[in-house]
């Protein structure tokens, strides 16, 4: 039973010096400080719980989306929780729509991002207060409360509210086997962590052969900066790991249409399983282009985790642009949208594979996929979760891997709470981390 008001909303910035180590590195971010603004909100019920909420960012322009929270903030305090969940379409759709803030989205840019963040520790403290961990409180809901979290404006000539009435209704069919499955074996995850552009041979090979003892089958690896390079590293990767293992390329955005296909072309020797985000993410017609000019190859395009909301989700499905999909716990509108794409990949059965790393995302991300395979695709088949190995002891309850898989979270809530020594010394310019960074000549 949802309960109280809500008092007080705070955020800050986060920031993690990640570029000291050239974690994160790619083509098109050399030097990220993994970042956040992290949500606090608060409320006048007598069990002190709070709900945390975040959306990453890398360093510099978390300042940004802090003003944009603050902004909307407005819409958020003294709120009663039950009147938000009771219509969380209207709540969702009041924060995207106000009248003047949305002059800087539509839905896009800041102001969503600190959308997301809002909405991440709305959903955490409802989890909470259920007692439950957020898979767990999607995949109990019944398809009628689950559609009343989603705003369909805008995605009905794609997917109309009874078709995702009927996709869910579908979905309850062997629901009780599946949660089973996934408390048994986890969510199937790939790795990263050993492949950032900026690491020097030497410690990718370490990495990786670490990776490999580990049990890890699914790798990905960052290019798109150098061509000769590229081939080089990703020879590397493919002798250590064999040829039955999977491989995937990440370019980050980093080509022209006709540049991708080509410098993939040459990559093809190395068997990818796909190769992401290889031009500009706004870009649903290239992106298709591209898709399409791969396909004989047996290369499919993977895209998502820069895409604005789920009306770039539905073009690109529509034209057809991408092979694997991929959500961001934190780029779009928190869990409400994030819904709404899962089922559009349903309808057009292209499998999810999301996008995580960053400060949290893989703490969030295993919720909603975990929900994904239990309620709405049914299916592993060509799925995998990303993984990547940075900061989760920040966490209160961090991601769990094991045999290569997420085990699903137990403990009640969206996983996004920080612990407050974390929070405190890396808070941004003031926590003493920064403070001594930032003091040197």
């Amino acid at each position: 039973m949802v309960r109280g008001r809500i008092t007080g909303l705070a955020v800050s910035d986060v920031r993690f010096p990640t570029s000291l180590g050239h974690h994160g590195s790619d083509a098109m971010h050399p030097d990220p400080d993994y970042s956040a603004a992290y949500v606090v909100i608060e409320t006048d019920a007598r069990d002190g719980l709070k709900g945390y909420g975040l959306t990453f960012t890398l360093g510099k322009g978390t300042e940004v989306v802090v003003c944009a929270v603050n902004a909307l903030s407005i819409h958020v305090v003294n709120k009663d929780l039950e009147e938000i969940v009771s219509d969380f379409r209207g709540f969702y759709r009041q924060l995207t729509s106000d009248g003047q803030l949305r002059w800087i989205g539509p839905e896009k840019g800041a102001v969503h991002l600190a959308t997301a963040a809002v909405l991440n520790a709305v959903w955490d403290l409802w989890a909470k207060q259920e007692g439950k961990p957020l898979w767990k409180l999607l995949v109990d809901m019944d398809p009628k409360q689950l559609l009343s979290c989603i705003d369909f404006r805008y995605i009905t000539d794609a997917l109309t509210e009874e078709e995702a009435r009927e996709i869910l209704q579908n979905g309850l069919l062997g629901k009780k086997e599946r949660e089973e499955q996934m408390l048994k074996h986890g969510y199937p995850a790939y790795t990263t962590s050993c492949a950032w552009l900026g690491y020097p041979d030497q410690q990718l090979k370490q990495l990786c052969k670490e990776a490999l003892k580990d049990g890890w089958t699914r790798f990905k690896v960052k290019v798109g900066a150098d061509l000769p390079d590229d081939i080089r590293r990703c020879r590397l990767i493919r002798e250590m790991i064999g040829p039955d293992k999977t491989l995937m390329l990440d370019a980050n955005q980093r080509w022209e249409v006709k540049e991708a296909i080509e410098w993939v072309t040459k990559l093809a020797e190395f068997k990818p399983l796909w190769i992401e985000e290889p031009t500009s993410p706004d870009d649903i017609l290239g992106h298709a282009a591209i898709s399409k000019a791969l396909a004989p190859l047996g290369i499919g395009v993977a895209t998502g985790e820069q895409c604005h909301n789920r009306v770039i989700f539905k073009q690109l499905l529509q034209a057809k642009a991408l092979s694997y999909l991929q959500i961001d716990s934190c780029r779009l509108g928190s869990v409400n949208e994030n819904l709404s794409v899962l089922l559009m990949a349903k309808k057009f059965q292209i499998p999810v594979c999301p996008h995580a790393g960053g400060v949290g995302l893989c703490e969030l991300i295993q919720h909603l996929i975990i929900f994904d395979y239990i309620s709405v695709s049914g299916s592993l088949e060509n799925r995998m979760c990303e993984y990547v190995d940075h900061l989760h002891e920040h966490f209160k309850y961090p991601a769990v891997i094991k045999k290569a898989s997420y085990v699903p979270p137990q403990d009640a809530g969206y996983s996004t709470e920080m612990k407050e020594e974390s929070a405190r010394k890396y808070q941004f310019p003031q926590g003493e981390v920064w403070q001594k960074i930032l003091s040197k000549p």
